[in-house]
């Protein structure tokens, strides 16, 4: 059993996370400001799937399983003293960081929500890791990250996990080799402050030897786990506006309320997808296989297939008979792009991926279809723009994650 924090435990992926987590057996603490909550009250969005509150979802859990999951409000990123403190009394053996905001859309609304995207992620991963120095204590940090730091150039090269060998001319005809990050490429400021995070992580592993683990995550579709179905209190997010909404999770629901599935551009985009239970999975694996203390991060990229926006909304059109529509697409990219990724170490840890073709994508479709009456169809457009420089209502929609 490991004693394990969870920062951002109440939110889309970091709750699932946590149920998992307990009930392997583990000892779970979720620390978490309840941000994502907040934001929806001032979107004006919500959940599709009602979400209780935390005190109702702890006591669901403990009800249906036996097992405690302890919570502590804390907003990481601000209230440096009493997370510090919180770290100190508990020691975990793991610290499990989900607590940025997640969505790309949403970081590039305006400058109020620029700057808090920036000061909320950058503070919270730097809080984690001074804390943890400071302490002098040796947690095995884990980190959600994504792929989309990578951005989409297209350049036919896998991306790989960890670390790019280069090599450097030098006088007299030498070469040097260097090991470096794979270069990043970030397309919103969300996915800037990601880049921001491996910078951080290289150096806290490099100069403090921390154990760190980055999981660079592709787009999130699906909504329960074996551990959410166990009680309708203990239900995930379903998130479908413009700002939150992933590609596939709103196309479903589009479908739901018989609303058109909006493709940007021709849909050639390829993206990187791992279903809600693999994600899970994969951050028990990364708990249980953490990095030996070399001085440099343990990257994995964690996905399990890739597709097209284009072939998304032909397979969810076909099994729902819902028609599609292509609009103007707002992002400075190529119409059509290849993306190939390694996911090589979680295939080797035993991983066995859900895909698209093996029937949960109905099970999603039918959560969309139960709570449709929920849905809040003025909320469905993308309505953030991405630059200044834009027409009014121009946006990016391809992806919240």
């Amino acid at each position: 059993m490991k004693k394990i924090m969870i920062i951002g435990g109440d939110g889309f992926c970091g709750w699932p996370t946590a149920l998992h987590l307990s009930q392997m057996g583990n000892d779970v603490t979720i620390v978490d400001n309840l941000s994502r909550r907040s934001i929806d009250e001032e979107l004006g969005a919500n959940s599709l799937t009602p979400i209780q509150s935390m005190e109702t979802r702890l006591t669901a859990w403990k009800e249906a399983t036996g097992k405690t999951i302890a919570f502590e409000k804390i907003d990481v990123a601000v209230e440096y003293d009493r997370f510090e403190a919180l770290l100190d009394q508990q020691k975990p053996d793991t610290v499990i960081h989900f607590g940025e905001q997640r969505a790309a859309p949403y970081s590039m609304k305006g400058a109020t929500e620029k700057r808090f995207t920036v000061d909320n992620n950058i503070g919270a991963t730097h809080n984690l890791l001074a804390a943890v120095t400071s302490l002098g204590i040796d947690p095995h940090i884990v980190h959600l990250g994504t792929m989309g730091v990578y951005g989409y150039d297209d350049d036919g090269m896998e991306i790989p996990e960890g670390y790019l060998k280069v090599y450097i001319p030098g006088d007299e005809k030498q070469i040097y080799q260097r090991d470096i990050l794979y270069p990043t490429n970030p397309g919103s400021v969300y996915h800037m402050t990601k880049s921001m995070d491996q910078l951080l992580f290289q150096f806290y592993a490099k100069n403090d030897r921390l154990r760190i683990t980055d999981l660079h995550q592709g787009i999130v579709w699906g909504t329960q786990t074996d551990e959410t179905k166990l009680d309708d209190r203990l239900m995930n997010r379903f998130d479908y506006d413009g700002d939150y909404g992933t590609v596939l999770n709103r196309f479903l629901m589009q479908s739901a309320v018989g609303h058109p599935l909006t493709v940007h551009g021709t849909g050639g985009q390829t993206r990187a997808f791992i279903h809600i239970q693999d994600t899970v999975k994969c951050l028990a694996l990364a708990v249980m296989n953490p990095p030996e203390r070399t001085g440099k991060v343990k990257i994995l990229n964690q996905m399990t297939e890739t597709h097209t926006v284009r072939n998304l909304a032909e397979l969810v059109a076909k099994a729902s008979g819902a028609t599609i529509a292509n609009v103007d697409n707002p992002r400075n990219e190529a119409a059509e792009n290849g993306l190939r990724v390694s996911n090589k170490t979680f295939i080797s840890l035993g991983l066995k991926p859900i895909t698209l073709a093996e029937g949960l994508l109905e099970e999603t479709q039918q959560i969309a279809q139960r709570f449709a009456d929920r849905c809040r169809m003025d909320m469905i457009p993308c309505v953030s723009t991405w630059t200044d420089n834009q027409a009014p209502g121009v946006v990016q929609l391809d992806e919240a994650a």
